[in-house]
């Protein structure tokens, strides 16, 4: 391993280290994952992976504090840990870094598993299989389903795990947006909803109630990714790290060593990526953002962009992002995704049933140009709003 130069604490804090590290500052929204599909956070589970290796840098800040980053590709994205822990020993350090990679590790086996664009996947032999008769799957997969199924019951069926059909039929799941006719929605509206998905929990098999229904947990798979490596790295015994994948998805566990109050998180500007809204204080707790400003189309005029309603098959309407924080990356990944299809009133009505959830939703202001944010359940040392510029 090369070993980077010494960076200052103020050059951290500005983000001019070296290497990947970026210690007090991860944008919620930086990298918005293409593909959303709502389904809407489309390759949660993943496109090909792009790039093999991994990168790991230390930097020392001064003599009680030090970050070390490990990146990867991996599910179309990159993922990457912060380890920031106090006061280190050599052998910590080494410890710390090589759980980071065993973590990478397991997100890698977890793509094979779950994705949808290779032959050999777990999730394509359920797809293959379901219709038939009841397919065995391995007891994560189960728990991952059951958790879509929930998450599908509390938000009136905005988050659907069986919606693929409709990334297809516009286009979005090959990055290439059309038009569909009105028979090709109704046709694949047909073949969309969890209600035809049968989990049999005592045998952990998955059943499809009608032909043509298919998985493809775009919406989740990330952040259920971020749990399982976070699993990882506190089973190695490391109690201070954050988490992304791509960026739009985050886990935090303990706090960042130079601030105490938790790993710094800032959400990015819908419309003007290169303003910061605000930033929230992570500590135990899972944050991610949807939103469609990477990829949509223009069509007689009208833009369309990818985060799909599962209920009308169409795009979503009327939100430009929104933010959650959750006990679990996996659930912070499906709610963003149905939050932004519901929009403020009814997300808002969610959030107040869980004291542990909490939401910021950025929709069009009354003049062009201008927006409004939306918030519930948030409190004053999660986060805050940071002045216009």
């Amino acid at each position: 391993m090369n070993q980077p130069r010494r960076a200052t604490r103020r050059e951290f804090f500005r983000g001019r280290a070296t290497g990947e590290a970026k210690p007090d500052n991860v944008d919620g929204a930086a990298e918005e994952q293409l593909d959303h599909g709502g389904g809407s956070r489309d390759d949660a589970s993943g496109g090909e992976q792009a790039a093999s290796g991994d990168e790991a840098t230390a930097s020392s800040l001064d003599a009680d504090s030090y970050l070390v980053s490990v990146c990867r590709r991996a599910m179309a994205c990159e993922f990457a840990v912060y380890l920031n822990p106090t006061a280190p020993s050599d052998a910590m350090r080494s410890r710390a870094t090589r759980a980071a990679l065993d973590a990478l590790d397991l997100v890698d086996c977890l793509e094979d598993q779950l994705t949808v664009y290779r032959d050999t996947s777990e999730l394509i032999e359920v797809n293959r299989r379901a219709a038939f008769a009841p397919v065995a799957v391995e007891s994560g997969l189960f728990a991952l389903l059951q958790l879509a199924q929930r998450v599908f019951a509390t938000t009136d069926g905005a988050f659907d795990v069986t919606s693929g059909p409709l990334s297809q039929i516009w286009g979005f799941s090959r990055r290439a947006g059309r038009m569909p006719s009105k028979a090709e929605i109704d046709a694949a509206l047909s073949r969309v909803g969890c209600q035809f998905v049968a989990l049999d929990e005592d045998h952990q098999t998955v059943s499809f109630c009608k032909a043509g229904v298919e998985l493809n947990v775009n919406g989740i798979g990330k952040g259920y990714a971020l749990d399982r490596a976070g699993d990882v790295l506190t089973e190695s015994g490391v109690a201070d790290f954050l988490i992304h994948g791509g960026q739009s998805s985050v886990l935090a566990r303990g706090s960042d060593a130079t601030n105490g109050r938790g790993w710094t998180v800032g959400l990015r500007h819908p419309l003007r990526p290169r303003q910061r809204l605000a930033e929230f204080y992570l500590s135990d707790r899972a944050l991610a953002t949807s939103g469609s400003g990477t990829q949509f189309f223009h069509f007689q005029g009208r833009r369309f962009g990818h985060v799909l309603d599962p209920r009308s098959g169409r795009p979503a309407e009327g939100v430009l992002s929104a933010t959650v924080l959750a006990p679990t990356a996996a659930e912070a990944d499906a709610l963003s995704t149905a939050f932004y299809v519901l929009g403020p009133s009814r997300a808002g009505e969610i959030c107040g049933e869980r004291p542990d959830l909490a939401m910021v939703l950025v929709v069009p202001g009354e003049r062009s140009g201008t927006i409004e944010m939306h918030t519930a359940g948030l409190k004053d040392g999660d986060w805050q709003r940071l002045p216009a510029t």
